[in-house]
C-alpha cells in the first residue's frame, strides 16, 4: 500500500467500561502495517462536531474509525454527512446497537479487519424533529426505562434488569396517538411505539424482524397491549409479531401526535417528554464498512 493513506480516529475515552488505550495500540499496530497514518482525536463533549470537521478538512482522510457506542458514532455521523468517506466502527460504548444490527465481531482484531477492509452499506438515518437516529428510538415504556436507567446507580445489564422491574411496578396509563403517514392515519392506544431503522436493540432483543437499513424505509412497530408476558416475549427475543397487541408499519415519514406528554428516547438516549414527532428517512447517509 502507499506511504499516505490517513485515517482519523474518533476514540471517546469514557465510553463504556473498556480500556481505550488497548484499542489505540491495537488500531496503531494494525495501520502500520498497512502502511497507513493514525490522526487520533479523542472526544470530549465539548465542541466535538466542530474539531472532527476541522480534522477532516485538513487531513481530508480516506476512512474516519470510531471507538465509541452508538452515541459517539452518531455525532461523528452528523459532524461528517456531508462528506463522502467510510465510517468503520470499533464498537466500545455503553450502547452498542449499531453494532448488533451490523452483525460486526466480537473482538477489536476482528472488527479492525472490517473496519479496515473495503466492503461497506450505505446506511439510512432517521430524522426525527431535526435530530438523528441511527437505529431504534421510541416512545413510552422503553424511553422510561432509559430515563429510570439514565438516573440510576448500577451499569450494565444488572442495571437494566432492575430498572425493567422499576419501570412495569411504576407503569404509567397506555397514551394515545394519532400516527399520519403518506397513506394512511391511525388511531391508537399504545403502551410504546418503536421508530426503528434496524432490527434489535443493543441489549440483542430483536423489536423489528424485517427491518433493514438501507431499504430508503423505516418502520413503526406500536405495542398496544405491554403487560408482562408480551413484555417478557420481547425480552426473551420472541417477538410477538401476528398477534394483535403488535401492529408494524413501514414508511419513509411519518408525524405521532399524542394527546398527552409521553417518555422519548433516541438510540439509548433519554431526550424528555414529547407530544409531536416529525419524521422521514434519510436515505443513504452514512458508508459504514461491514463483514
Amino acid at each position: 500500500m502507499a506511504k499516505n493513506k490517513k485515517y482519523i480516529l474518533a476514540l471517546n475515552p469514557i465510553s463504556g467500561d473498556i480500556d481505550k488505550s488497548e484499542i489505540l495500540l491495537k488500531v496503531l499496530a494494525f495501520a502500520q502495517e498497512y502502511g497507513i497514518e493514525i490522526i487520533v482525536y479523542e472526544t470530549s463533549g465539548e465542541k466535538d462536531e466542530t474539531a472532527i470537521k476541522n480534522l477532516f478538512d485538513l487531513h481530508k482522510p480516506e476512512r474516519i474509525l470510531i471507538a465509541g457506542g452508538d452515541g459517539t458514532i452518531k455525532m461523528v455521523g452528523e459532524a461528517l454527512e456531508k462528506q463522502d468517506v467510510i465510517f468503520g466502527i470499533l464498537p466500545a460504548g455503553s450502547a452498542n446497537g449499531l453494532s448488533v444490527d451490523l452483525n460486526l465481531p466480537a473482538t477489536i482484531e476482528e472488527n479492525l479487519d472490517v473496519a479496515f477492509h473495503n466492503h461497506f452499506m450505505e446506511m439510512d438515518m432517521v430524522c426525527i424533529n431535526g435530530k438523528r437516529s441511527i437505529h431504534l428510538s421510541d416512545l413510552g415504556l422503553n424511553a422510561e426505562l432509559v430515563k429510570n436507567y439514565e438516573s440510576s446507580s448500577v451499569r450494565g445489564k444488572l442495571g437494566y434488569a432492575l430498572q425493567v422491574v422499576t419501570t412495569l411496578t411504576e407503569l404509567n396509563e397506555p397514551f394515545s396517538a394519532k400516527i399520519e403517514t403518506n397513506n394512511e392515519t391511525i388511531e391508537c392506544v399504545a403502551r410504546m411505539i418503536v421508530i426503528a431503522n434496524s432490527q434489535k436493540y443493543g441489549t440483542g432483543v430483536t423489536i423489528n424482524p424485517d427491518g433493514r437499513m438501507d431499504d430508503g424505509k423505516f418502520e413503526l412497530i406500536i405495542l398496544k397491549n405491554l403487560d408482562l408476558l408480551v413484555f417478557g416475549q420481547i425480552i426473551t427475543g420472541n417477538m410477538p409479531v401476528n398477534s394483535e397487541d403488535v401492529e408494524i408499519i413501514s414508511t419513509d415519514k411519518a408525524t405521532i401526535t399524542t394527546t398527552t406528554p409521553v417518555s422519548f428516547q433516541m438510540d439509548g438516549e433519554y431526550i424528555g417528554e414529547e407530544t409531536k414527532l416529525d419524521i422521514r428517512m434519510l436515505p443513504g447517509q452514512m458508508k459504514v464498512a461491514i463483514p
